[in-house]
């Protein structure tokens, strides 16, 4: 993922004040607990003076002053345990509430970047920062099949509305489980309004909570920027379509409502064929119908998406009109 000098350090200031946050939540609860249990405190100097006596003796070779040192480091420790114990908590409040338990909020692992930097990298190339706002609503929690009839039946499948959200739930969760050991994808089709961007957004929620790189275009964000990368000839424009790549997952939203022509034609055929090569999942949701699929899009994108896809058609009323309405 390119960044700019300036890009870099605005991501770097953000775990800065993260580290800093964390600092003065730590304090203020150690201040706290201290002040309420003043054993804690005194625990606390012992265990570490006696951690540093035990420096001593071990660089010493002193090993049988070593064991009853480490024997006494233990006793102090449990007793903290005890107390925090007994007053309903762990020794894990004294630890920061880190956003990203796996870099602890640096942002790097090893000297690599850690996966919560790439996403932040993602949010501010890719201005996708309001996502996390969508989220919050859009995401299994607050999923209901309230909205779905249970008449009439398609039939096609025999499935009412309802139960096919529910089997597309099904798929979605199974998508979500098994991400990082089979490859798949999901091609999401259907009426408008029947909760096809809902059900993605409910995917990214819950591949975003587990350390996943995700992008999220509608088509026309997609095709802008695969048109500035096409007719840009720099590294940058280079880079970033490698990421649009790269990702864990990408997500396409209303496939069919950009302009289709030769070069959105042929730039689909090339983003998708070269995830499917790279083994990286794509999610796309469209409108289109499947014939309307093959007579949009190329015989080869038609083929790539039949063979390489888990085909979700979801039908109803549109939900969206449903709400608005009260009906």
């Amino acid at each position: 993922m390119p960044l700019t000098n300036s890009q870099y350090d605005e991501i770097q200031r953000q775990y800065d004040a993260r580290q800093l946050r964390n600092r003065r939540i730590v304090e203020q609860r150690r201040a706290k607990l201290f002040a309420e249990h003043p054993r804690l405190k005194e625990l606390e100097g012992l265990i570490s003076s006696a951690s540093v006596t035990q420096a001593k003796k071990l660089l010493d070779g002193d090993a049988g002053a070593l064991q009853a040192l480490h024997s006494q480091l233990e006793d102090y420790r449990a007793e903290r345990e005890r107390i925090l114990s007994s007053i309903g908590l762990d020794m894990h409040c004294l630890e920061p509430p880190y956003a990203c338990p796996d870099c602890r909020d640096t942002g790097y692992i090893n000297g690599r970047r850690c996966h919560c930097f790439e996403q932040a990298a993602i949010d501010l190339v890719y201005t996708q920062s309001n996502i996390r706002s969508i989220l919050e609503e859009e995401n299994f929690a607050h999923f209901t099949f309230s909205c779905y009839p249970d008449a009439p039946k398609n039939p096609q499948t025999g499935l009412s509305a309802r139960e096919t959200a529910q089997k597309a739930v099904q798929d979605a969760l199974a998508f979500i489980k098994n991400f990082d050991t089979q490859f798949d994808n999901l091609f999401l089709y259907g009426d408008t309004g029947t909760g096809k961007t809902f059900l993605s957004n409910c995917i990214a929620k819950e591949l975003l909570d587990t350390g996943h790189s995700v992008i999220y275009f509608t088509a026309f964000q997609l095709f802008d920027i695969l048109e500035k990368n096409k007719f840009q000839k720099d590294m940058d424009a280079a880079d970033s379509l490698q990421h649009i790549f790269d990702c864990d997952l990408l997500i396409i939203d209303d496939l069919g409502t950009e302009l289709s022509n030769t070069f959105t034609v042929s730039q689909l055929f090339l983003c998708l064929n070269e995830r499917i090569l790279r083994k990286k999942s794509t999610v796309i949701s469209t409108n289109l119908g499947i014939n309307q699929l093959h007579d949009t899009y190329s015989e080869r994108i038609f083929s790539r998406i039949l063979s390489n896809y888990t085909m979700i058609k979801l039908f109803g009323d549109d939900i969206r009109f449903k709400k608005k309405t009260n009906l």
